[in-house]
């Protein structure tokens, strides 16, 4: 970490969140990281959504995710966040910030993407799923009317990232891909300023879309809930196909992935499913894309629960490991060592992490520092 990040780390370190997400619904006001724009005007969050079909009789067809929601005039969609007015698709969450932090990289996480950088973070309300266990359902589970909000344009945005000496923008804590416009044009403001964009997302999404948000962003991580239909159909809202599809869509792309799986005691841990979820890996984006296995914690609607064993995360890893992936990571336990990363051809620690904090980056023009093996990432 360089000491211009040591620098806005510390500062993020000293400052409370904008409308955190624990006390937005409760009407906390914590002071804010920035002057934002009163949020009265309710004009200024509305515009044209990108992705969508006309029908007959004023109705739409959305096609921003898998969903496909058909909406009548005057109606939403499934993610409460786009209303069709009229024949007109609008989005209503456009620079309607709820919630901003400044976080390490490695929250997000990130592993191979800039270590030891600090991202502006932000998120509208609103998604298009149902996890029974998020970690901020405050603001996913909302409509924008239910939340308290800022006015956020792009263009500001880009420049209080400066101010608060983030060299990155990430799109997270509720789900980007509902509020992708907004995402697409702060992108845009932020390559303008010399600043990165990252997304993390659950990868529920459209190609299309997906595509233009690929080519317009540095990092997008993939939450994968699991390798199981059963467990997206019945915990998640959802289908697992489509986020494989994807991640097949992001590999084609180029753009920088990485993915997450949340282990859920009794729901998606069991050795055959880590075991196909690392075979399919392999074989379908190759042993370089970076997996996280991350500990739950009780949330939610999944209270009941007990927090992931650590052993059973190692046993995760260690099927990973055995399937040939290069880059197997244990999230939510600080101080593991598997929080590092590690070359794997001479098996030296290139990353050596503790927590959100790095240590050292044995790294040099992508290669180890030790036996110049190649490794993937977003280095400098």
């Amino acid at each position: 970490m360089n000491a211009l990040d040591r620098r806005a780390f510390l500062k993020a370190a000293s400052l409370p969140c904008f409308a955190a997400c624990s006390g937005a619904l409760a009407g906390a006001r914590p002071a804010p990281l920035f002057a934002a724009e009163s949020s009265e005007n309710e004009a200024q969050f509305i515009k044209e959504a990108k992705f969508y079909e006309k029908l007959p009789y004023k109705k739409i067809k959305c096609k921003l995710c898998p969903r496909e929601c058909v909406i009548d005039d005057a109606e939403r969609g499934y993610c409460g966040v786009r209303e069709n007015r009229g024949g007109t698709y609008y989005t209503l969450v456009h620079s309607r910030v709820v919630t901003a932090h400044i976080d390490p990289i490695e929250k997000k996480p990130f592993f191979h993407f800039l270590p030891g950088a600090v991202a502006f973070s932000l998120a509208t309300a609103g998604c298009n799923v149902n996890c029974k266990m998020c970690q901020n359902w405050e603001i996913s589970q909302v409509r924008p009317e239910q939340v308290r909000s800022m006015y956020l344009p792009p263009e500001k945005l880009a420049g209080i990232a400066k101010d608060n000496h983030c060299p990155v923008i990430a799109y997270t804590y509720s789900e980007p891909v509902v509020f992708s416009e907004y995402v697409l044009d702060g992108a845009q403001a932020a390559r303008a300023a010399g600043l990165r964009s990252v997304v993390v997302s659950g990868g529920y999404i459209q190609a299309d879309p997906l595509k233009q948000l690929s080519a317009s962003i540095d990092a997008i991580k993939i939450d994968l809930k699991a390798y199981s239909e059963k467990f997206y159909r019945e915990i998640v809202n959802g289908e697992l196909k489509h986020v494989l599809e994807t991640l097949v869509t992001l590999r084609k792309t180029g753009v920088w992935n990485e993915i997450v799986y949340l282990v859920v005691p009794t729901l998606n841990d069991t050795d055959a499913e880590f075991q196909g979820l690392a075979r399919w890996v392999k074989s379908e984006l190759g042993p370089d894309v970076p997996l996280h296995f991350s500990r739950f914690h009780p949330e939610y609607l999944l209270k009941n629960l007990p927090p992931t064993p650590i052993e059973t995360l190692e046993r995760a890893k260690a099927i990973a490991d055995a399937e040939g992936l290069h880059y197997v990571y244990i999230g939510n336990v600080p101080g593991h060592p598997a929080e590092s990363t590690y070359c794997p051809h001479c098996r030296k620690k290139i990353v050596d992490r503790t927590g959100y904090s790095i240590a050292g980056v044995y790294i040099h023009h992508g290669k180890c520092q030790f036996c110049h093996t190649a490794i993937p990432g977003v280095w400098t």
